[in-house]
C-alpha cells in the first residue's frame, strides 16, 4: 500500500528537521515547499530526504496557496504541517484546500496576528492582559494614559515571534524607543508590514507554557514548562524545565483558560504552545498562543521526560489516525541556553557538554570569529543542551553546573574611532 505524502511548509531548524526524519522513517516521501533562498540553506542530510519540493514565494499567501496546492495533488499528499510559527496561517488555508486535517482557516490569523488574538480571546471570555493596538505617537500617549494599563507594561510587536521587540516599560520616558523597536520586528513573509505596535497591561506571577494537542476538536494537555527568562525590560527564555506539578486546582484552572484559548484561535488538528502566568493567588491569564509544536527543544524534552514521540504525533494528527499522547516515562528534562553577556565577536568557546548519558541534545549555532549579540530575542542564543534524569533537583543542578562550566570569550565592539574595551572572558548565563 502506498502511503500518503507529507508535506512541510518551510522544512529548516530542528524541529522541523526531526519531523522530516520521522516521516521518511515511516515510509512517507516528505516534501517542502520553501523559497529558493531558503532552499540553499538547507543541508545536505535534509535534501537526502525530501523526495520533492515545491518553490513558491510565502509573501504572496494566495498564489502560495495555489502553487502548493496543485503540487500536493500531483504528488499525492495527504498531510500539510508546519512548525514555522509565520506559515500557520498558510498552513490552515492549504489544508482546507485540499480536504486534509487542519485548523479553522478562518480563525487562523488570530493565531499569528496578536491584536487579533487579543479579541478573539475577548470575544471567547478568555482571561488575558488588557491589549490596545496603537498606530502612532499620539495613540501610544493615549495608550499610556489609560488606567487599565499604568506601569509597568508590555509593548510588543503585532505579529513578531520569539521575544523580539518585546519590552517591558517601567515608565513613559522609555515608551517611545520600545515602540519603535517593535515596530522595526521585520518577522518573515512579509508579517513586518503592520506600523502598528500593542500596548498591554503586565501579568504579575510565574510564567509557564503549556504543551497541547488537539485532534478533532479534543485537547490533550502533555505538559506544563517551567520558564527561565531574563530580567529588565527584554524578557528572553533562557531555560525550559518540564514536567512542572502545579496543585491540582490551579492545574486544572489553567488547562481551562488554555482549552479556551486553543478554541478562540481555531485550533482543531495540531500542537500548540500557550504562554501563561500564574499570579500568586493562583488565577491563571494567557498572553499568547502559537498554533504549532513549541520550539527551544520543548519537543526534546517531553521525548526524554515523558516518552512521548511529538514528532509522531504530529504525523498521526495532520493524518487523522489516532495519536499516541500517554506518557510512556515519567521522568524530568531541561534545557539551557548559551547566550552572550555583550554584543562583539566572539573568538573562543570552551566547556560545552557534549552528547552522552543524561545529555541527549547539544546545538550550537554560532561561528568563532562571528559576530554574537546581547540576549534580546530568542534568535541571539549561541546554542543550547537538554539534561535528563528521573529526579528533578538533580537534573536542574547538573544543568546549572554544565552551563558554568561553558565559557566563551567575546571581544566587544568599540565604543568608537579607535577605542576598544578590553575583552573579557565570561560565563555564558547573562
Amino acid at each position: 500500500m502506498t502511503l500518503p505524502g507529507v508535506l512541510l511548509l518551510d522544512a529548516a531548524g530542528p524541529e522541523a528537521g526531526a519531523l522530516v526524519t520521522a516521516a521518511a522513517a515511516r515510509g512517507h516521501q516528505v516534501h517542502a515547499a520553501t523559497t529558493a533562498a531558503a532552499y540553499e540553506g538547507y543541508g545536505l542530510e535534509l535534501k537526502g530526504l525530501l523526495a520533492g519540493r515545491v518553490v513558491t514565494d510565502f509573501d504572496r499567501p494566495g498564489r502560495a496557496v495555489d502553487e502548493i496546492a496543485a503540487y500536493a495533488r500531483r504528488r499525492g499528499v495527504g498531510a500539510v504541517l508546519t512548525v514555522n510559527e509565520y506559515l500557520t496561517e498558510l498552513a490552515a488555508r492549504l489544508c482546507a484546500e485540499l480536504g486534509v486535517p487542519g485548523n479553522d482557516p478562518g480563525r487562523a490569523h488570530a493565531a499569528r496576528d496578536k491584536a487579533a488574538m487579543a479579541e478573539a480571546f475577548a470575544a471567547a471570555g478568555v482571561r488575558t492582559p488588557y491589549t490596545v493596538l496603537v498606530r502612532d505617537s499620539a495613540g501610544l500617549r493615549a495608550a499610556l494614559a489609560d488606567p487599565r494599563l499604568g506601569f509597568p507594561c508590555v509593548i510588543k510587536p503585532v505579529s513578531g515571534a520569539g521575544s523580539a521587540g518585546v519590552t517591558v516599560v517601567s515608565g513613559l520616558a522609555g515608551a517611545a524607543v520600545a515602540a519603535d523597536a517593535a515596530r522595526a520586528v521585520a518577522g518573515m513573509y512579509g508579517s513586518g508590514g503592520d506600523p502598528g505596535v500593542l500596548i498591554q497591561a503586565y501579568a504579575a506571577g510565574t510564567e509557564y507554557s503549556v504543551e497541547s494537542f488537539t485532534q478533532d476538536g479534543t485537547t490533550t494537555h502533555l505538559a506544563v514548562t517551567r520558564k527561565q527568562v531574563t530580567g529588565g525590560a527584554s524578557r528572553v527564555e533562557t531555560g525550559h524545565s518540564l514536567p512542572v506539578g502545579l496543585p491540582p486546582t490551579i492545574e486544572a484552572a489553567v488547562y481551562r483558560q488554555v482549552g479556551a484559548a486553543i478554541g478562540a484561535v481555531g485550533i482543531r488538528h495540531g500542537a500548540s504552545h500557550t504562554e501563561v502566568i500564574v499570579a500568586a493567588d493562583g488565577r491563571c491569564t494567557i498572553i499568547e498562543i502559537g498554533a504549532r509544536l513549541a520550539a527551544g527543544q520543548i519537543g526534546v524534552l517531553i521525548q526524554h521526560a515523558l516518552g512521548i514521540d511529538v514528532w509522531a504525533a504530529l504525523l498521526d494528527v495532520a493524518l487523522g489516525r489516532p495519536a499516541g499522547l500517554a506518557p510512556t516515562a515519567r521522568g524530568y528534562a531541561t534545557v539551557r541556553f548559551v547566550t552572550s553577556p555583550r554584543a562583539g565577536r566572539l573568538t573562543s568557546l570552551c566547556g560545552l557538554p557534549t552528547v552522552g548519558p543524561g545529555v541527549p541534545f547539544v546545538r550550537w549555532r554560532a561561528a568563532l570569529g562571528g559576530p554574537v549579540h546581547a540576549p534580546d530575542a530568542n534568535g541571539h542564543r549561541l546554542g543550547s543542551f537538554v539534561v535528563t534524569g528521573p529526579d528533578a533537583v538533580e537534573v536542574e543542578e547538573r544543568a546549572d553546573a554544565l552551563l558554568r562550566q561553558t565559557r566563551i570569550h567575546v571581544e566587544p565592539y568599540p565604543n568608537g574611532p579607535g577605542q576598544v574595551r578590553p575583552a573579557s572572558t565570561s560565563a555564558i548565563a547573562p
